[in-house]
């Protein structure tokens, strides 16, 4: 399904559950890869089974065939404006947990409020530029500080892009490997799956 945002048509890939819904979870891309990354894949099958629909959206640059991302505030804007049409269509008053990968879980953690999420996905979260790690300038920490709903942030051990530490309504769940979060797809899938239940049977 194509949508229309201020920035050209974006699309979502739909992935309803097999059982009754209970909730949504609306998954975005990394940077320069796309919606069929390995470790959305995962995060799609556990939610699939725990009765939420997935939603995978693809960014209006990536539609239009560019790797290079959009500024932050297009990304942002685009998914908000996908959310919304996606709650006016399908979703209704459902629970919603957003989500992506890298990029896509900044974009998730950033529009969280606005977008009326009730917890957040993040798969390889960038904490900094790779080698950056000492430059505070360069920490997108803030963008996870700001979240208030629940977050889970399932991280390889060896991400360049840096650990992000526990906080407050933070779950860190590491991996063996690296950024592309590939060595251990069954405990991803695990991990998910395991933090959504609790979600739900908690009423968040």
């Amino acid at each position: 399904m194509e949508i229309e945002t201020s920035h050209g048509p974006a699309r979502v890939h739909s992935r309803p559950t097999a059982s009754d819904r209970i909730g949504a979870l609306i998954l975005g891309h990394g940077a320069g890869g796309g919606v069929g990354a390995p470790d959305l894949l995962a995060a799609t099958s556990a939610a699939r089974a725990a009765g939420l629909d997935v939603h995978l959206v693809e960014q209006p640059y990536r539609v239009a065939g560019r790797r290079a991302p959009a500024p932050a505030a297009q990304l942002d804007t685009a998914w908000l404006e996908v959310l919304a049409q996606l709650r006016r269509e399908s979703l209704g008053e459902a629970p919603v947990v957003v989500g992506g990968r890298s990029s896509g879980a900044r974009v998730a953690c950033r529009t969280a409020a606005d977008g009326g999420a009730r917890a957040v996905l993040c798969l390889a979260f960038p904490l900094h530029p790779p080698g950056r790690a000492g430059d505070p300038t360069k920490s997108r920490l803030p963008e996870l500080d700001a979240v208030s709903v629940p977050v889970l942030i399932v991280q390889g051990e060896r991400d360049p892009f840096g650990m992000p530490p526990a906080g407050p309504g933070r779950t860190i769940v590491t991996q063996p490997g690296d950024h592309s979060l590939k060595r251990d797809l069954p405990g991803l899938r695990s991990a998910v799956g395991q933090w959504l239940g609790e979600l739900l049977r908690n009423g968040t």
